[in-house]
């Protein structure tokens, strides 16, 4: 996606040879008419499965799926990374590790939210080693719903994350991949 691509390489700022940080767009400010069309394309390369609800995690998935629910008239669920007074029982839960944040998490959906009945679109905002891809996953496959498939903001196509997920079997759309953080560069396949 050329409009994606060109913000990271106007606004992206390379931390390391592995960490890109887009918080002026994605992650922590965000762009509506970026998103906006990242909603439509995810939605265009989805279209024809059959969705009925998007799985996200909190909280930079929110955004993309959100504009993605919209274009395919559908719910948006995004999984809880911190129990709530208000989600307590009744959870399909998953343990997942961030990269970025160097820690792991318990991620939570309720039960009443995904059921066998349900096509499930999987969205993120990065893939590098695929851990929160995974758990959402889990959680999809412990209510016995369908995976449609998993949509990925940038994938950091250099680590293994994509790689795993796709021979697993799973249908992983990313909108950039990138295949090279050195030298403070971005590089795209």
């Amino acid at each position: 996606m050329n409009l994606l691509m060109k913000k990271i390489k106007e606004d992206g700022e390379v931390l390391s040879d592995s960490v890109l940080k887009v918080d002026s767009f994605l992650n922590h400010q965000i762009d509506p008419e970026l998103m906006s069309e990242i909603g439509k394309e995810f939605a265009r390369r989805f279209q024809d499965e059959g969705i009925t609800k998007i799985l996200t995690i909190e909280s930079s998935g929110i955004a993309p799926s959100v504009m993605t629910g919209l274009q395919l008239n559908v719910p948006v669920i995004f999984a809880r990374k911190r129990k709530s007074l208000t989600l307590i029982n009744e959870l399909y839960s998953s343990t997942v590790y961030s990269f970025t944040k160097q820690e792991s998490n318990e991620i939570s959906v309720s039960k009443k939210f995904i059921n066998d009945d349900d096509c499930v679109l999987i969205i993120d905002d990065f893939l590098a080693n695929g851990q929160a891809a995974i758990g959402l996953a889990e959680i999809v496959k412990k209510s016995k719903a369908k995976i449609a498939g998993i949509g990925i903001v940038i994938e950091k196509g250099f680590q293994e994350g994509g790689k795993n997920l796709r021979e697993q079997g799973f249908r992983v759309e990313s909108l950039a991949r990138i295949s090279s953080l050195n030298n403070g560069e971005v590089s795209f396949y």
